[in-house]
């Protein structure tokens, strides 16, 4: 984004928000505020898989984190939390592949692998204001009115938010496996913008925000214009087929995907925690490109495109680590950090 453009969408911010708070006319008072902001990291093997890392103490304090999150979420007493995630071929398909898409309405997960199935709870006017907002702001955001979501959304909302809590979500898909992808860059601003438009659209709403995803990984995903391999071509052409029958293909693709090799790089893992720590991680953005994160990061690496997401709605505040725990057993390196606005 140019800086024309930015400045902008900083003068169409400011304005709007002072008419939310009625600064000119002391009306209009109902104003909403981001209350926490949380990473953590997703993996389905950890529900399917976690006989074989039981005796690890990683994988304890890796699970342990999510809990003491779901503590910080639930003290934060939040009204609606706004969800952002990828997608994983199970709710959006080479058919129609959105950068960013809202479900503003109905959300079902596909609930595979020990993941919730079926409705969320949602908040549908909140997630029309924010969609309405994004779109008035130049944001080309796709949405939907019965969105299908994965592990992408729902492994937050198992183990971060827990069913107990009901809470209602808006999920933000991002697209991190079917390239072009959306930029790091533009990523950012769309979290800013989030933001912005959480302070201003009203209702006394206490909202969080979740990102899940990431850190370094490397899936068995192949670049779905040019596959290699036979197992590249079958994962391309599911998720070209997979629309209205995923389970058909399901069974290898879970063969494929257990059975990678793990790639991880905990140097990698540390220095963005240790960024996200120091409010400095949304420059990331303009200091490696698509190339070199995915060398450094593996495939999925892509998802901390959710993390800079967040970050930026929650200002670039100095956040926390709560848990790293390097997991080559789930493919994955695991992390679990928070964001707390100052209560001053």
């Amino acid at each position: 984004m140019d800086i024309a453009l930015t400045n902008m969408y900083t003068e169409y911010i400011n304005c709007n928000r002072s008419a939310a708070r009625g600064d000119q006319n002391g009306i209009g008072t109902h104003v909403s505020d981001l209350v926490i902001g949380i990473g953590a990291s997703h993996t389905t093997l950890m529900n399917t898989q976690w006989a074989k890392v039981d005796h690890l103490q990683r994988a304890h304090d890796y699970r342990d984190g999510l809990l003491q999150a779901r503590e910080l979420l639930k003290a934060a007493r939040p009204d609606v939390a706004i969800v952002i995630g990828s997608n994983h071929f199970r709710g959006f398909w080479l058919d129609l592949m959105p950068a960013f898409t809202i479900g503003v309405g109905d959300v079902i997960s596909s609930g595979e692998h020990g993941t919730p199935a079926g409705p969320l709870p949602t908040d549908p006017v909140f997630a029309h204001a924010l969609c309405q907002s994004l779109v008035e702001a130049d944001v080309d955001m796709a949405f939907s009115d019965r969105l299908t979501v994965d592990h992408g959304i729902s492994h937050a909302v198992q183990w971060v938010m827990g069913e107990e809590m009901a809470l209602p979500i808006v999920p933000i898909v991002i697209n991190c496996f079917a390239p072009p992808l959306p930029s790091l860059s533009r990523s950012v601003q769309v979290g800013r913008l989030i933001g912005d438009i959480v302070a201003r659209i009203g209702e006394d709403k206490r909202v969080a925000i979740i990102a899940t995803g990431g850190l370094s990984h490397q899936l068995p995903f192949p670049d779905w214009r040019s596959p290699a391999s036979d197992d590249d071509r079958f994962l391309a052409q599911s998720w070209k087929d997979g629309r209205n029958d995923w389970e058909q293909f399901e069974k290898r693709r879970r063969d494929i995907i257990v059975n990678a090799p793990p790639r991880t790089n905990p140097d990698f893992d540390k220095a963005f925690l240790a960024r996200l720590e120091e409010g400095t991680l949304t420059s990331l953005a303009t200091e490696i490109d698509q190339d070199d994160l995915v060398a450094a990061a593996g495939n999925g690496g892509n998802e901390i495109r959710a993390w800079l997401m967040m970050a930026a709605a929650m200002n670039d505040l100095p956040g926390k680590t709560i848990a790293h725990a390097d997991m080559p057993e789930w493919l994955t390196g695991m992390a679990v950090a928070s964001i707390e606005p100052d209560p001053n």
